[in-house]
């Protein structure tokens, strides 16, 4: 992340989101869920900070994030589904890990197909 990119604060509990690999607005790029525009519109979150997203991380390293119960639980949710998901924001953290060891420009951040 670059210099200039650090010091947003997250929504949820107010601690400096300090590093790319932590942002969940950066993650939602990656995956194709925000566009460019909306980065610097759209409120910065901690990837832990958003459980409904989280919990669909499936990588070594993370510690898994659990929604107990309600609407937004991958316990819940079908199998299938969740299975689904898990591949796809794993990949989607997993490329967000290899941008923030790397010099990408931010046009090539998000995953393709």
């Amino acid at each position: 992340m670059a210099a200039c990119d650090r010091g947003y604060l997250c929504a949820v509990c107010g601690r400096e989101v300090e590093e790319i690999r932590e942002s969940d607005l950066y993650l939602r790029y990656v995956l194709g869920e925000v566009s460019f525009e909306q980065l610097d519109r759209l409120p910065e979150r901690h990837i832990r900070c958003d459980p409904a997203l989280a919990q669909f991380i499936v990588a070594e390293g993370f510690e898994p994030v659990v929604v107990e119960d309600g609407p937004f639980s991958k316990a819940g949710l079908d199998p299938e589904f969740v299975a689904e998901e898990e591949r796809r924001v794993t990949r989607g953290y997993l490329r967000l890990r290899e941008l923030s060891a790397g010099d990408v420009s931010i046009w090539d951040y998000p995953m393709k197909g």
